[in-house]
């Protein structure tokens, strides 16, 4: 257990959360945030969120993972390869590089290279694809090795081989099987998440490479989209760490961008847009979810398009605006079914559009004075609905159809053919009933109500050195965003209610759409669900933000410290979020601020 001074930080930064909201004036006399109209003055004003987008990305891409990977690949069904070993040597361990087809294995010795002695056994399951693996000598002979035979059942997939002496040299190998021994240089000293795949990687990174590949993939337990888009950098980079992590990584980067444009669409200027940047800049759960290849990042990423195109829309009542909604709420689905929460969401804040003008135009909307915001709101609704109804149906049914394509080039299909539409049909039955089915026990398991305190967070990865020293990483929201922003729920559910402030509400509903289906689902959660809450977290505070700007003289302050708070937390916890080697007794007593936290 931690020293109980371990506790001394969070109970520090509760406290300074306290004294931030104690410098917003009381809201019944507050001024909601207006939309500041800023002078056109070019890019370079914008040079905080340039600076800002460079760095993240400086920090994000560093140690991602290893450029160089082994890229040739055999199959065994029974067969055998045999390594010489260029001297003989006594051996003390065996490493393998695994592909994507599972299988088994056996490894023998041979002192005199005719007669062969069992050492070890070794079975490639589904969370051992894409990675160097140790498999145990229990039964290793000992005394001196003069060659090394490894047979494969059952078509595994195999990509090197590598021997070791007993103080950890790697030995010189010969072998017929060129597959296995022709990338040596590439050979890590240890397996690690740099050199190997970790968590949901098995699924999502293997099956990426099998749409590459024109395989029938592993993974159909979520839409294809997102697979596809890890295979872009697969198709560039190799299949490799970097490659496989490349897509959610740049996705991640072009996050900040695309918050600080929406943040501009709702408060203006360019400090309130940039704080927002910031605190998604500094935020642990987008650090660690970007840069795993999983599909997570493309959903996130899309809502924030969807949710911004639809606040320009009520804005503007640009149909263009309306359209780009519904196109990159298709791409959205297409990736995660979560997405489908943030179009309902969606669609109840169009309908509540609707409803304030049916409103505007009744007797009672005449009598207070209220006007439409269209001449003629009957006739526009209707072409209104005709409009949604092609760019939030079809056009998404299409992307998402089209999306199987993968599918179908493994089985031979081509689009809007029969035996097409119907393996995208079956998918859509299989996909609900995995997830219907899902209630497996697991450590890191954890419900929507402790997501929003931070409670229990999920273990992606650890490695113990043996020395005090350890490689660790996981998901969870940077504290101050998820405790700071729980308490702007009740500012903006205040302004909603009780000052009728449209913008509290957007945001509110945002938030509320991504987490309220949660509560009803039964299946095995875990905190990584509540990325995309995490997006709105951040506008909420950015609200707030826009609260002090335009009701209090000296408020620049506040939002400076919060932001550096913020940084620094991030700096604090990089240890836990990107992996880097450290000691681990100091870092479980500086990191482990709750009981529940696994550090």
């Amino acid at each position: 257990m931690p020293m109980k001074a371990t506790y001394l930080l969070p109970i520090a930064t509760a406290i300074l959360i306290v004294v931030f909201f104690a410098g917003l004036p009381a809201l019944r006399v507050c001024r909601p945030p207006q939309k500041l109209q800023d002078e056109k003055r070019g890019w370079r004003s914008h040079w905080f969120i340039l600076a800002l987008t460079l760095i993240y990305t400086v920090v994000a891409f560093v140690n991602l993972g290893n450029a160089r990977s082994p890229q040739s690949f055999r199959r065994f069904s029974g067969e055998s390869a045999v390594f010489e070993l260029e001297s003989p040597s006594p051996v003390g361990r065996v490493m393998l590089f695994t592909g994507i087809v599972q299988g088994d294995c056996s490894i023998e010795f041979s002192p005199d290279g005719s007669s062969w002695l069992p050492a070890a056994s070794y079975e490639v399951g589904h969370a051992s694809v894409l990675k160097w693996e140790e498999p145990k000598l229990d039964g290793a002979p000992a005394g001196v090795v003069s060659a090394v035979r490894l047979t494969g059942w059952n078509g595994v997939e195999l990509g090197e081989i590598a021997v070791f002496s007993p103080e950890g040299e790697r030995l010189a190998l010969r072998s017929a099987c060129a597959e296995l021994c022709d990338e040596q240089d590439l050979v890590p000293e240890t397996p690690h998440y740099m050199n190997s795949s970790y968590f949901d990687e098995i699924y999502h990174a293997r099956t990426a490479w099998e749409h590459l590949r024109g395989m029938n993939p592993y993974e159909w337990t979520h839409p294809p989209l997102g697979k596809t888009i890890i295979s872009l950098g697969i198709a560039i980079f190799g299949m490799t760490p970097f490659g496989w992590r490349f897509m959610g990584t740049l996705f991640g980067v072009a996050m900040l961008p695309l918050i600080y444009w929406f943040a501009r669409k709702l408060f203006g200027g360019r400090f309130v847009p940039g704080a927002c940047a910031a605190l998604l800049a500094t935020d642990f759960m987008h650090f660690t979810q970007t840069r795993i290849a999983t599909i997570d990042t493309f959903g996130v990423f899309f809502i924030l398009l969807m949710y911004g195109f639809m606040y320009e829309y009520l804005q503007t009542r640009k149909l263009k605006d309306l359209a780009l909604s519904g196109v990159f709420f298709g791409f959205g689905a297409a990736c995660k079914w979560t997405c489908l929460y943030a179009g309902a969401g969606l669609g109840v804040l169009w309908l509540i559009h609707w409803l304030r003008q049916a409103r505007a135009v009744s007797p009672e909307g005449r009598e207070r004075g209220e006007k439409p915001d269209y001449r003629y709101p009957g006739t526009e609704f209707a072409a209104n609905v005709a409009w949604c109804l092609i760019f939030f149906v079809a056009v998404p049914m299409l992307i998402y159809y089209l999306a199987y394509i993968p599918y179908g080039n493994a089985r031979g299909c081509i689009p809007f053919s029969g035996e097409y539409t119907a393996l995208v049909w079956k998918n859509q039955g299989d996909m609900f009933n995995y997830h219907k089915g899902i209630e497996s026990t697991h450590p890191y398991a954890s419900r929507w109500y402790q997501w929003m305190l931070d409670i229990r967070p999920v273990f992606f990865y650890l490695k113990n050195f043996g020395d005090g020293t350890r490689s660790s990483f996981g998901t969870w929201l940077n504290p101050l965003l998820c405790w700071a922003g729980l308490l702007t729920l009740p500012v903006l559910i205040y302004m909603l209610l009780i000052r009728r402030e449209r913008k509290a509400g957007f945001l509110l509903w945002g938030y509320l759409a991504q987490l309220l289906p949660w509560i009803f689902i039964t299946r095995t959660t875990y905190e990584y669900h509540y990325f995309p809450c995490s997006i709105f977290l951040v506008l909420a505070l950015g609200y707030v933000f826009g609260l002090m700007r335009d009701n209090i003289r000296r408020w620049k302050p506040f939002v400076v410290g919060f932001c550096v708070l913020s940084a620094l937390l991030f700096i604090l916890f990089y240890p836990a979020t990107s992996g880097m080697r450290v000691n681990s007794e100091l870092a479980t007593k500086l990191l482990k601020w709750l009981p529940t936290w696994p550090y």
